[in-house]
C-alpha cells in the first residue's frame, strides 16, 4: 500500500534524466553553439576507455622549402624532405556535485519535476563547463607570455597584443577596433579564420556604448536568438574572462580551437536519503557526475595532477 509520500527518486528516472541534462547541456552552451568548443568522436572514445591522459600523435605542416628547379640531367638526384610529428597529450576531467534538501520534493509537487531539476543541474554543468574552458585558455595564453622550455616551440608573446602598459588609462587603453585589429594581425595572413572573440561584460558593455557590435539572426535557433557580432566575429560574453587592476583579457578563436568529449560516468545520478536529518525529518541527495575532456588542439598537457578527477 502506497504511503502517500512522493520522494526524489520516484520523480526522477536516470535513463532519462541523464541524457536529458547532457542536451541541455549542449543545447545552452554558448561556447558550443558559437563554434569554439566542438565536439570531438575520436576524444569521446578515448574518455569512454580508461586512463587519465590519452596521447594522440599528429603530423606537422610541409616546410615551406624551396622547391627544385626540375632539369634534363639524369645524374642530378632530387632529395626527399621528411615530415616531422608531434603529440597532443589530452586530460579527462571527472566532476560530480550533489544538491540535498528538506524540501525538494514538496517545492516540486503540481510542476515537471525534469524540467524543474534538470533545467536547474543541466544549467550549473554549462557553468562549469564554461569555466574550466576558461581555466583551460588562461592557461594556454599564461604559457604563451611565458620564456619558451624545452622541446617548446612557440615565441613568447607572439599571440598576445597587449595595448595596457600595466594599467588601464581611459580613452588610451580603451577597447577600440583598431586594437582588435592588431590582435587579429598576430594570426598574420591567417587572420581572417578567427571568428568569435570572448570578451567579460564590461567589456561588451563598452563595445556597446560605442556602437560596436551588430546583430544578427541565428538561423540555428527556433526562437530567433539576435546573436552580437563585432567585425563579423561571433562575441561571448563571460565575466569569467581574466581582469585585474581594470585590466580586461579579450580572448580570440577560431572555429574548433577547443576540442571536447563527455564521457558516461559508472553512476551518472543515483539519490541518498538520509532520515536522521533535520532532527529526524529527513533529507534527500541529489547526486550527478560528469565525465569531460577539453583539449585545445595542437597543445599539450603536461604535469601530473594532484588528482585522480583532473586539475583543478
Amino acid at each position: 500500500m502506497s504511503s502517500g509520500v512522493v520522494r526524489l527518486q520516484d520523480l526522477i528516472i536516470p535513463e532519462i534524466f541523464d541524457p536529458y541534462v547532457l542536451n541541455m547541456t549542449r543545447e545552452k552552451s554558448r561556447l558550443i553553439q558559437s563554434g569554439a568548443l566542438v565536439l570531438d568522436g575520436n576524444l569521446s572514445a578515448k574518455l569512454s576507455g580508461g586512463g587519465r591522459t590519452f596521447n594522440d600523435p599528429f603530423y606537422n605542416d610541409l616546410d615551406d622549402d624551396e622547391e627544385n628547379i626540375s632539369n634534363d640531367d639524369p645524374t642530378v638526384k632530387s632529395t626527399p624532405n621528411g615530415i616531422s610529428t608531434g603529440q597532443e597529450v589530452q586530460i579527462r576531467l571527472s566532476r560530480n556535485n550533489s544538491w540535498g534538501s528538506m524540501d525538494l520534493t514538496r517545492n516540486m509537487v503540481g510542476n515537471d519535476p525534469l524540467a524543474f531539476i534538470g533545467a536547474r543541474v543541466a544549467a550549473y554543468w554549462t557553468r562549469r563547463l564554461q569555466a574550466a574552458f576558461i581555466a583551460t585558455i588562461n592557461g594556454i595564453y599564461a604559457m604563451d607570455s611565458a620564456a619558451p622550455v624545452a622541446n617548446s616551440t612557440h615565441t613568447a608573446g607572439d599571440m598576445v597584443h597587449d595595448v595596457s602598459g600595466s594599467k588601464f588609462q581611459s580613452g588610451l587603453t580603451n577597447f577600440t577596433a583598431e586594437a582588435f585589429i592588431d590582435a587579429c594581425n598576430t594570426m598574420g595572413d591567417d587572420m581572417d579564420s578567427l571568428s568569435m572573440i570572448m570578451v567579460h561584460s564590461v567589456v561588451y558593455a563598452r563595445m556597446l556604448k560605442n556602437n560596436l557590435i551588430d546583430f544578427v539572426t541565428d538561423s540555428n535557433n527556433a526562437m530567433a536568438e539576435r546573436v552580437p557580432t563585432f567585425l563579423g566575429r561571433t562575441v561571448i560574453v563571460d565575466d569569467g574572462v581574466p581582469n585585474s587592476g581594470g585590466v580586461f583579457q579579450n580572448w580570440l578563436f577560431r572555429g574548433g580551437s577547443v576540442i571536447h568529449a563527455a564521457g558516461t560516468p559508472k553512476v551518472p545520478t543515483e539519490f541518498h536519503r538520509d532520515p536522521s536529518s533535520g532532527n529526524g525529518s529527513g533529507e534527500e541527495q541529489l547526486f550527478n557526475r560528469e565525465e569531460w575532456a577539453l583539449h585545445p588542439v595542437g597543445h599539450a598537457f603536461v604535469g601530473n595532477p594532484t588528482s585522480p578527477g583532473g586539475p583543478s
